[in-house]
């Protein structure tokens, strides 16, 4: 019993080593998935940083090119209205010279007309044109003012809406990407989902495994122990049987000398009566008679004696053949239910033993069914969680995308709104020369 129950004790030793190398082998998994999901989170992090910061730097370079280009399309206007109004005015010089040349045509043909009047005529001529190219020149620079004041303020319009489309794009970009690393981070917790299972499943089986081994070893040593022990109790119980044989002639010598001296006894007592019965007939008989009575009573004794030794001697026998019959019949009979014993004992062992396998089968059953259905459960929580956050994404998506609209529909509403304030009307149709077609 000690020997088992140090086995036992070694058994549960190692069940408990394995148990704790399982243990530390999935810690070690769950400490290896965690850092790939923070890795995953910081890849994140810094990708969506490295693109906000491209998309910063992105709208820098649109805002400097907005800013050139608003100045191009300035300095083109100022250009071009430059070279309107020196068309303009050599065109007034060109018309006043001919004007001027025609009014002193038509006073030449005059000559009797005063000099003093001529020359008051054609001041007065000069000053009426003057004064008109004048005001057409101020009529012409306040339309220019106005084409560029409307140009400058189309060109604003036209780079609101590029910033908004500029924008549009951005977030198009940062949402695809947020959309991407997020179903990158499930592919991911899906794949440490399997490995998990994986992992869960192949220790269960080595834990089972193991456990069935030392269940077969116990099952193995109990048996052998049984079958030892069976053979001992049937070799002590052939050592007592063969030590009752050798003892059995004595035994029956010593019987024989108690029938013996019983028998001697027995003719002793059987004297001692001849003895009183014959002085009592010598006694009560007469003296010639003396002679036949003691022949008779000898011959009486000689046959008694007789017949008690033939009893005795065949008291012997009998006790003799009793006594071999009842040796053998209590050595069968225990022979018997020495056997019976055992192999009751035998069949308790073989119960108890196919009860022990049985409930290790259930018990593994039941271990296999629950990390199924932990597994199951975990999977189930997994993709409702998946299935949140891309809802969630989803959500987010539409009201960026919904308040980047409407914030951009009212940037819109609020700079048409101004530019009709402003008396520039629609600005959404005018078009401007770009860079390349100068």
């Amino acid at each position: 019993m000690s020997g088992y129950k140090r086995m036992r004790r070694q058994h549960q030793k190692q069940l408990i080593a394995l148990e704790n190398r399982l243990k530390a082998e999935m810690d070690e998994l769950r400490l290896r998935l965690q850092k790939e999901v923070e890795t995953h989170a910081n890849n994140t992090y810094i990708e969506l940083e490295r693109l906000a910061k491209r998309h910063a730097i992105h709208t820098d370079k649109e805002l400097k090119a907005a800013t050139a280009e608003e100045k191009r399309i300035q300095q083109q206007i100022i250009a071009q209205q430059k070279k309107e109004l020196t068309t303009f005015l050599d065109n007034q010089k060109r018309e006043y010279r001919l004007c001027k040349e025609k009014i002193k045509e038509e006073m030449n043909e005059d000559p009797s007309t005063p000099k003093e009047e001529k020359q008051e005529r054609l001041s007065r001529h000069k000053e009426t044109v003057q004064r008109s190219q004048a005001d057409d020149e101020a009529h012409l620079l306040d339309q220019q003012r106005l084409v560029y004041d409307r140009g400058c303020r189309a060109m604003k319009r036209r780079t609101l809406v590029r910033r908004h489309e500029f924008e549009h794009e951005q977030m198009r970009e940062e949402l695809n990407k947020k959309k991407t690393q997020k179903e990158m981070e499930q592919a991911l917790m899906i794949r440490q989902d399997e490995s998990t299972q994986e992992l869960e499943r192949r220790q269960l089986q080595t834990l089972q495994r193991l456990r069935v081994e030392l269940i077969r070893l116990q099952h193995q040593t109990e048996l052998e122990n049984q079958e030892e022990y069976n053979g001992r109790r049937q070799r002590e119980l052939h050592r007592k049987h063969a030590l009752e044989q050798r003892q059995q002639p004595r035994n029956l010598k010593m019987l024989e000398m108690q029938i013996k001296k019983q028998f001697q006894d027995t003719c002793k007592v059987q004297n001692k009566q001849y003895k009183s019965l014959r002085n009592h007939q010598l006694e009560v008989s007469p003296k010639s008679e003396h002679k036949a009575i003691l022949k008779s009573l000898k011959e009486e004794q000689t046959r008694k004696l007789a017949v008690l030794a033939e009893q005795y001697e065949q008291s012997i026998n009998e006790m003799m053949a009793s006594q071999a019959m009842r040796l053998e019949e209590e050595q069968q009979g225990e022979c018997q239910a020495l056997k019976q014993q055992l192999q009751q004992e035998m069949e308790l062992l073989d119960a108890y033993q196919n009860k022990t396998k049985a409930q290790t089968e259930a018990q593994h059953e039941r271990e296999l069914q629950k990390l199924e259905q932990e597994v199951s459960l975990r999977r189930a929580h997994l993709e409702q969680k998946i299935e949140e956050e891309l809802a969630s994404l989803q959500k987010e998506r539409t009201e960026r995308i919904k308040h980047l609209f409407e914030r951009q529909e009212r940037e819109m509403d609020a700079f048409d709104a101004e530019s009709t304030k402003l008396g520039f009307g629609s600005l959404g149709s005018l078009d401007f020369p770009k860079e390349d077609d100068r």
